[in-house]
């Protein structure tokens, strides 16, 4: 169907297809030049969510971060509205028509353009394995990539709400490693499987990849290289049971992430009749051959022969793409990138840029090679110019070599110097030597210029430059730098910043100092805090984290707002992405009755429930209940809620104890029934759940996954004395004395 077009309205219309790093900061050069008056933008995005930093999801899949974090998503919905942004979240664009000028999306909407711009970025490369897709050519159950929020959480969910334990990775390359990184940390027993010879073998060669294994393997992982993945092995169920080696060689998995490589996006150009090879080819201008009102960025698009996959080429290019379609620098011009990649692996940080090793006789070629200590660090000397470095574990040098590659500064005649303080400037030296244009953030692209610029225009603390820049907000690996820069450029230290101590960022206090404020003033609800205590008024971000430090504080007296409430909260249910509700009602222990499954299974005839799940805490989901139909739904279950929808503690699994397993040693089924009792509903950062081992088997196999979710329930945020009690005493009382489990 036609998009309605608005005559009135004398901007030309841009439209972007793509709702990722590309496309996104490409629309906000365009605005940052104050074109928004030039163009009527509108942006079409597969997933239904504002712009994310794709870079996180690895810091997401290992409970560093969170899908809520503030660095996660860069553009929120709010944003789109805000600078007059037309944003169709979770459609695909399918058809370009190039004569009528109009982009086709999978719901059928039809949507003019003056200019288009194709930012669909990389698909991940799915080699060809037996077992990998179902019939109809989808994945099959249990295989992830690793590109996208859907492939996070459904690895976070399989790893954590079911009995599996053994994961495969295929792919040693930065998103393989991260990958298992992340699953390692939810407790799941990892291998990483590479089919080359050492790990990152793109970035670093076989000593620097043979350090990084000892690296990866001291953190319980297991790596076989020079392995090719030649099946997924499935049960007669479809079940994954394991994966198979060229050589017949099959080892156990119920999960396979594979994370070998990505292929640029080209299919939507392809079909509209666009020069495509690799990627969508286009000229120093990011526009298409043989068009002339359509471009193509980011890791789509391929340039004088290279595709990019990493992130500063996409800044690099937006900024151009910017400057040519608002007429901001006619002249502007992409020219390639000199790409120097500086990251943390599985907390491992890695720098390299250039070759690898010696390509001639004459090359000069440097290695410092300390694998006791992890630290390998080398450098590539041509003519009398640097062409490659490579530093893992010690990046301290990072910042004038990097300088060195760009040809801004002198080499020292002893090239050791180059890999240590022995004449070359040191690290804190090196920021304030920096080239104004030197990149320091490569994940969002931000120049030691823009750093400079902010702290010239009144900051000062290292938390403001980060929020205003972005810098650090990535791997995180530079924030020593920017941190460097910062002090050089505010004149010495960094001003202490005490909004980092501050509870939530509207409110200039500790959570002392608002816990004294809240009891002195009886302050009892969310909209009484913001009114008297957040000089700004309110922050909607900020509602959750009062609306649980006022229920700890006031118990049952505090004023409970509806609209302090995320929506789980409010309905007692998890939102869904289609926009239904999962209900789950309580059984306490995993404990059921009769009674309680007839009037589930009514509720779920009733009501036209899509799905009945049994969830990893032995608990009912009905999955896919309207809105409308939660209030019914909950009064025909007649069954208190399960707690599965907010940051508190949940349930308690349990094994079926001594009264019916010949090997119980004491009743876990009891115990877990009393502690959830006790505790059901408490608050606490993340979610909270426990289980309970009556037998010394089950104690070694959960130990484990248990210890897991633990950590991952105090990562999420600072939490009070009363909670930290609360989950002491849960754990205390979930070991029996008697019992072994005790050892773990």
């Amino acid at each position: 169907m036609p998009e309605q077009e608005n005559t009135e309205d004398p901007r030309r219309k841009l439209v972007v297809v793509g709702n990722g790093m590309a496309g996104a900061r490409a629309v906000e050069e365009i605005i940052a030049r104050g074109k928004g008056k030039l163009f009527n933008v509108t942006m079409i995005g597969d997933e239904p969510h504002g712009n994310y930093n794709r870079i996180m999801l690895s810091h997401v899949l290992s409970g560093e971060a969170t899908l809520e974090s503030e660095d996660f998503f860069l553009n929120p919905m709010s944003w789109y509205r805000e600078h007059g942004v037309r944003l169709y979240a979770g459609d695909r664009a399918v058809k370009i028509d190039r004569f009528a000028k109009t982009v086709t999306c999978e719901s059928e909407r039809e949507i003019p353009y003056d200019v288009l711009v194709i930012a669909t970025g990389s698909n991940t490369y799915f080699p060809n394995m037996d077992g990998l897709r179902e019939a109809d050519g989808r994945l099959g159950r249990n295989v992830f990539g690793f590109r996208t929020i859907k492939d996070t959480t459904g690895m976070i969910d399989l790893a954590t709400s079911r009995d599996h334990t053994t994961a495969v990775v295929v792919g040693g390359g930065l998103l393989g490693l991260e990958a298992a990184y992340g699953l390692k940390t939810q407790g799941l027993d990892v291998t990483v499987v590479h089919s080359p010879g050492h790990l990152m073998n793109q970035q670093l060669d076989e000593r620097g990849g043979r350090i990084l294994r000892a690296r990866i393997e001291s953190l319980g992982i297991e790596v076989r290289t020079s392995a090719r993945t030649t099946a997924v092995v499935r049960d007669e169920r479809g079940e994954v049971v394991g994966v198979q080696f060229h050589d017949g060689e099959t080892i156990p998995a119920d999960m396979v992430v594979v994370a070998a490589g990505i292929r640029p996006n080209t299919e939507l150009a392809r079909s509209a009749g666009l020069v495509v090879e690799r990627g969508i080819v286009v000229d120093d201008q990011l526009r298409c051959e043989d068009e002339g009102s359509i471009y193509a960025i980011g890791e789509c698009c391929q340039h004088r022969g290279e595709t990019f996959g990493l992130v500063a080429p996409v800044w690099e290019q937006a900024t151009v793409l910017a400057d040519h379609l608002t007429g901001a620098d006619p002249k502007a011009a992409y020219h390639g990138s000199r790409l120097t990649t500086k990251l943390k692996v599985a907390g491992v940080d890695v720098a390299a840029m250039g070759v690898k090793g010696p390509e001639r006789p004459d090359d000069e070629f440097v290695q410092f090679y300390e694998p006791k200590s992890g630290t390998y660090k080398s450098v590539v000397v041509r003519d009398g110019k640097l062409i490659g470095a490579m530093l893992l574990g010690d990046v301290s040098k990072v910042g004038f070599l990097s300088q060195a590659f760009d040809d801004k500064v002198p080499l020292p005649e002893e090239r050791i110097s180059m890999l240590f303080d022995m004449g070359t400037p040191s690290q804190a030296t090196g920021a304030a030597e920096l080239a104004d244009d030197a990149q320091v953030c490569n994940c969002n692209g931000v120049s030691k210029g823009q750093i400079v610029a902010c702290v010239e225009a009144g900051a000062t603390s290292l938390s403001e430059v980060v929020a205003k820049t972005r810098a650090g907000k990535g791997c995180g690996s530079c924030k020593g730098l920017v941190a460097d820069i910062v002090a050089c450029a505010a004149g010495g230290a960094l001003t202490a910043d005490p909004a980092a101590d501050y509870y939530v960022p509207c409110i200039p206090l500790t959570k002392a100092q608002l816990i004294a404020e809240v009891k002195a003033r009886g302050l009892r609800a969310v909209s009484q805090v913001f009114a008297e205590l957040a000089p700004n008024g309110g922050d909607a971000t900020a509602k959750m984290a009062l609306a649980s430090l006022l229920r700890v504080v006031w118990g049952p007296d505090w004023v409970d707002e509806r609209g302090a409430l995320f929506i789980n909260d409010r309905v007692h249910a998890n939102i869904q992405k289609d926009g239904t509700f999962s209900v789950v009602p309580q059984m306490k222990g995993g404990v059921t009755t009769p009674d309680q499954l007839r009037k589930i299974a009514d509720v779920a005839d009733k009501y036209n429930v899509p799905m009945v799940k049994v969830t990893g805490g032995q608990r009912i989901d009905l999955l896919g209940i309207k809105k409308e139909d939660l209030p019914k739904v909950w009064g025909d279950l007649g069954m208190p809620s399960g707690y599965a929808y907010g940051k508190s503690f949940r349930t308690v699994k349990t094994c079926v104890g001594r009264d019916f397993c010949r090997y119980g040693l004491d009743d876990s089924t009891g115990l877990g029934i009393k502690i959830e009792e006790r505790f059901q509903g408490l608050e606490t950062p993340a979610k909270l759940k426990l289980a309970v081992a009556g037998c010394p088997g089950t104690a070694r196999r959960r130990c484990a996954r248990t210890s897991a979710s633990s950590r991952s329930a105090t990562a999420g945020g600072r939490s009070t004395s009363a909670e930290r009690q609360g989950r002491t005493s849960a754990r205390a009382t979930s070991s029996p004395p008697s019992t072994p489990p005790r050892r773990c």
